[in-house]
């Protein structure tokens, strides 16, 4: 096993933790990649959050076409004071109706405004749901690759005992010095530390692609292989910067940070707020209508301040759209080199683990017929382990890089909607 797989003493504890509360609970296989994502659609709490955000988005829209509700008032006046005023003989009763008239298209501009935050926020949630997709297949190919290496790490620790065994059979007919048998017990004992350790690195990774998943029945095995269906995938074409899900996000946040502008300049213009009702007169039970006019006068504030913050937050839009054009195309450029590169090394590291596997099948023989010493064989064991580790390595680096593009275009993996 390669050293980057390695993990410190207090995440094998956290794995062996979760594995041994894994083992308690019911657990199944997981299904298919393209299946998985389909299911984590209800799942994952990560896309609900983004549903959320947009059903937000959506009632705030509707609240913004709200007109100013009436305001319906009844008003007693000259009744229970002194002289003639004592009684309720002289009593005014008016009963209006006021209502508030928006004016400079504030109702427009929220409007406008709403549609925009609605936009925003579906093109937000494509972003998330193409990183999801994204994460999911890295986590999935990751949970499939530690399983390997599980795999790998057993394979390696029989061959280490046939060697031992080997090694106490040379001993014991005296062609080999009994230092050989404790020197092929210590590569024993190291193989089965290092199955240990690829045991709970696995448990890691099913556990984080379970988390990621959002399911609640715990996934233990990969059945359907993803990195063999992605070395299956042929290379693709760079995509477009402009047509990238983070792109088309921050182009969306840009034209709703223009729409706010435009209500916070509309709620500077007063509005007029329109009366009519009826007047009784108790004295002389008669009746008269009442109207009125009223309107704030503009003196202390004109909302220049949220103006301003509004077109501050358009600066920054703006920004985080340059942002994200450049990453895009920085990003386009360098996946497809990635992937050609890692492409490349992938067919290098099969060829290096097939001469690896017939390097130690003749040292086995040699070291077997008293030709080879012990470290030789020892050498090429470890060789081979290395060379499968390596290959490993590079089928997920290559799905990776295949992610990282599927991702760019707003896809998952082999064209299944994120």
């Amino acid at each position: 096993m390669t050293s980057h797989h390695r993990r410190g003493p207090l995440s094998a504890v956290l794995a062996s933790a979760f594995a041994l509360c894994a083992g308690a609970a019911p657990a199944e296989p997981a299904p298919p990649y393209s299946d998985l994502l389909r299911q984590a659609q209800t799942s994952a709490p990560r896309l609900a959050e983004a549903r959320a955000d947009i059903a937000r988005a959506s009632g705030l829209a509707r609240q913004a076409g709200a007109r100013p509700n009436p305001t319906v008032s009844v008003e007693v006046e000259n009744f229970s004071g002194s002289g003639p005023f004592s009684g309720s003989n002289l009593a005014e009763t008016t009963g209006s109706v006021e209502q508030t008239l928006e004016l400079g298209g504030k109702r427009q501009a929220r409007l406008a405004a709403g549609r925009a935050e609605v936009e925003a926020a579906k093109l937000r949630a494509t972003e998330v749901a193409a990183q999801f997709a994204y994460e999911l297949a890295t986590a999935y190919a990751g949970a499939e690759a530690a399983d390997r290496r599980v795999q790998l790490a057993s394979e390696a620790l029989a061959l280490a005992k046939d060697d031992a065994r080997v090694a106490s059979a040379l001993v014991e007919a005296g062609r080999e010095a009994d230092l050989r048998r404790v020197q092929a017990q210590a590569g024993v004992q190291a193989a089965q530390a290092n199955l240990a350790e690829s045991r709970a690195v696995r448990a890691t990774a099913f556990g984080t692609l379970t988390a990621l998943a959002g399911v609640t029945t715990p996934i233990t095995s990969i059945p359907h292989s993803l990195l063999a269906t992605a070395d299956r995938e042929a290379l693709v074409s760079s995509p477009d910067p402009l047509a990238s899900p983070s792109y088309k996000a921050a182009q969306a946040d840009r034209e709703a940070a223009v729409r706010r502008i435009r209500v916070e300049q509309s709620r500077a213009t007063p509005d007029l707020s329109v009366s009519v009702g009826l007047r009784r007169f108790q004295e002389d039970d008669s009746t008269a209508m009442v109207a009125g006019l009223s309107a704030p006068f503009p003196l202390f504030d004109r909302n220049r301040g949220n103006i301003s913050a509004a077109r501050a937050e358009l600066s920054a839009a703006e920004a985080r759209l340059e942002a994200a054009r450049l990453d895009a195309q920085a990003e386009a450029g360098a996946g497809v080199a990635r992937l050609g590169a890692v492409d490349s090394r992938l067919a290098a590291a099969r060829e290096a683990e097939r001469a690896a596997d017939e390097a130690y099948r003749l040292t086995r023989i040699g070291y077997e017929g008293g030709k080879l010493a012990l470290i030789e064989l020892t050498n090429a064991r470890r060789a081979l382990a290395d060379a499968r580790g390596q290959t490993l390595d590079a089928a997920l680096e290559r799905l990776s890089a295949q992610a990282a593009l599927a991702r760019l275009q707003g896809r998952a993996l082999f064209g299944d909607q994120p």
